[in-house]
């Protein structure tokens, strides 16, 4: 499976690359300027050796070349990026992993977007693509420590049914991920503003929690 990574000279994109391309993956790397995801495709090679083998580097443009291209952006640079890309992305599964979230203190809150979620609001603008969601609950840090077994459980939301299962396989590739249909696109809202609630258990108590479903 080709994936492609819009934003993967952040934290969350440059990790998920890696992992994915640990696992046998042909992932392209993708950044507003392709000298960026140059420079961590290196960092990264660097470090991991012949495990990132499979990342290539490229412009956002080279990274919408894929099967699968997964936003990995936060929620305001992820609706921009699905406007200039819009027709590029025409036909094609796109992932979600934004929440839309804002910090109070010591806690997160979420803010909803008008059409209710992040994802619905990108289904609207790409409403020629297949968009379904994924990772919101998932600490961006984990992806890219690829000696750790990640341990968490991933729900995947979108109203294709292909799109979503092709989804759902690719997470399966992961060791210790474990993923489940959470149904149409009208459910990314819980998973968008639960990750509020984890991010504000994990700054009180200070831990590193993730999502473990109990009883499947």
């Amino acid at each position: 499976m080709r994936i492609g990574i819009l934003g993967a000279t952040g934290p969350a994109g440059r990790g998920l690359a890696a992992r994915l391309a640990d696992v046998g993956h042909e992932v392209i790397a993708g950044s507003r300027e392709k000298a960026k995801a140059e420079a961590v495709v290196a960092e990264l090679t660097e470090k991991w050796g012949e495990r990132v083998a499979r990342i290539t580097p490229g412009d956002n443009s080279d990274a919408c070349n894929a099967d699968v291209v997964v936003l990995a952006v936060n929620a305001d640079a992820a609706l921009d990026t699905c406007r200039n890309f819009a027709e590029e992305l025409q036909g094609r599964i796109v992932v979600s992993m934004a929440n839309h979230l804002q910090r109070n203190g010591n806690e997160f809150n979420a803010v909803l977007p008008p059409h209710g979620s992040i994802a619905k609001e990108i289904q609207v603008l790409l409403w020629k693509s297949h968009v379904v969601t994924a990772f919101h609950l998932v600490p961006a840090a984990e992806f890219g420590r690829l000696d750790e077994a990640m341990e968490s459980d991933v729900v995947a939301c979108g109203d294709d049914d292909d799109a979503r299962n092709a989804l759902m396989e690719i997470i399966r590739t992961i060791p210790d991920l474990r993923a489940f249909d959470g149904g149409s696109l009208e459910n990314a809202v819980g998973m968008e503003t639960f990750a509020a609630v984890l991010l504000t258990i994990n700054i009180r108590h200070k831990v590193r929690a993730g999502l473990r479903l109990s009883g499947v």
